[in-house]
């Protein structure tokens, strides 16, 4: 008897040990903010100079959306592919087209204008000096062992963060700006196309991801002109929309141990603001620090899905 409870107590004991520290826990639907926050001021201008309204422009692209059958039945096809409710990636594009760019008159109309995107000039790089060499600088030799694009790219964009933004570096002066607006849009700021608006370094950093699932040909940084094809063409950007919002449900399930997939304003939120390892990694480390659940919350943009959410549910 006295064997046999000492035995029990021992696998309790086990079982217990091996349990993980904080378990799984899955966001509540819904907003935690029960008034949108602040939209940007550029947003608010950009929108205010087209003479339009984020209310007309949202109507605009619900309309669009929901008369463009082969359009939705893409979107269901590549969001099972990638593992995800298709909600998350119309709440992606409504998002984009409500508060980023205004949808054109059919959402698959998107075309790369050839003038701009011919000749050798086109290329990824900040005075006069390209990505390719930048990344060969002895600060990123920490990155060169990271095999998979995402965190290759996440890599080399923390050194930015850490050792380049906003500091002078061998005589060089670097912007206090993000990695992505500094050396990946060669023709203007805030530089982003396609049904999702892709950037540049969200595709280089998603290229295996979506080329291991929908088997589109890996990109190169060296080939500035590939990248912008891939983001521009209607069926590829909707793999990367896709593809970026499976890594932020995985990022949060794996730092943050959060499920945040049966929440379309987060995955809306994360896919308008990036960096979606570092802030579950944030999350994280505040949830920590507190010994209590700190849920995460939606951005102006995720605020607006969630509060149409049924709507656009209806779409489906």
């Amino acid at each position: 008897m006295v064997r046999r409870l000492l035995t029990n107590l021992l696998i309790a004991t086990a079982l217990l040990t091996s349990a993980p520290a904080f378990a799984m826990q899955v966001v509540p639907p819904g907003n935690r903010h029960a008034e949108q926050p602040d939209i940007p001021g550029a947003s608010v201008r950009r929108t205010q100079g087209t003479k339009t309204s984020f209310d007309r422009k949202y109507e605009k692209v619900h309309d669009l959306l929901a008369s463009d059958h082969e359009l939705m039945a893409k979107i269901k096809k590549i969001s099972a592919a990638y593992g995800i409710d298709p909600i998350h990636v119309i709440g992606a594009i409504v998002g984009e087209h409500t508060y980023n760019v205004d949808a054109y008159d059919r959402l698959q109309s998107y075309y790369v204008k050839a003038a701009s995107y011919a000749g050798e000039s086109f290329r990824f790089a900040y005075n006069g000096e390209d990505v390719d060499d930048f990344i060969k600088r002895p600060q990123f030799a920490k990155c060169n062992g990271k095999g998979d694009s995402y965190m290759l790219w996440s890599c080399r964009e923390d050194v930015w963060e850490s050792d380049f933004r906003g500091k002078t570096v061998d005589a060089t002066s670097f912007p206090n700006n993000r990695f992505s607006a500094v050396f990946f849009q060669p023709f203007y700021a805030g530089q982003t196309f396609g049904l999702g608006q892709i950037n540049p370094l969200t595709a280089l950093m998603l290229s295996d991801l979506v080329s291991k699932v929908s088997g589109y040909e890996k990109l190169n940084e060296k080939d500035a002109g590939s990248v912008y094809k891939a983001i521009m063409e209607p069926d590829v950007s909707l793999a990367f929309v896709a593809a970026s919002i499976r890594r932020s449900i995985d990022d949060y399930k794996q730092i943050a141990d959060m499920d945040i997939s049966k929440n379309p304003g987060l995955t809306a939120t994360l896919y308008n603001v990036g960096n979606s390892r570092q802030r579950a990694a944030a999350l994280a480390a505040k949830n920590r620090a507190s010994g209590e659940t700190v849920w995460p919350e939606e951005n102006y943009y995720g605020w607006l899905i969630n509060d149409k959410l049924d709507e656009l549910e209806r779409l489906l």
